[in-house]
């Protein structure tokens, strides 16, 4: 393989699961794919819940490294990974789509937060071992 394969998560704002999808993607992953998120909109900021648990959880502060994206704002992409809101992005090509449906935790108790947080993680390492044993292929 030559190049690692981009995967996009995507949800309609970009604010929450997309961008936990992005950061758990860079922190678990980046040895084999590049995590971008994006939105058909955007928000101003990220979910702060969202903010505040990756970096209790996994040290990572996302308004550091990430900010609310369009689809016309990142590179073409080899996987779209939609994160359960049924978007469609016929704007954005890939080689492979799936929807992971995950509910937005937005304006939920941090238990909810951190269920679906650890759902991403699962889905994440689910997807990195897949690629890593197809050489890039789904």
């Amino acid at each position: 393989m030559n190049q690692k394969p981009k995967v996009a998560f995507v949800c309609v704002h970009n604010s929450c699961r997309s961008q936990m999808a992005e950061a758990l993607g860079k922190l678990l992953a980046s040895d084999v794919f590049d995590s971008f998120s994006a939105g058909t909109e955007t928000k101003p900021q990220i979910n702060q819940d969202a903010v505040r648990l990756m970096k209790e959880r996994y040290g990572v502060d996302m308004e550091q490294t990430q900010y609310s994206k369009l689809l016309s704002d990142i590179p073409p992409v080899d996987v779209v990974i939609t994160m359960g809101c049924n978007v469609q992005c016929p704007n954005l090509p890939c080689k492979h789509r799936e929807d992971w449906g995950l509910d937005d935790p937005t304006g939920q108790p941090d238990e909810v937060f951190l269920d679906v947080m650890e759902r991403i993680h699962e889905k994440v390492s689910m997807l990195r071992d897949h690629l890593a044993q197809s050489d890039g292929i789904l």
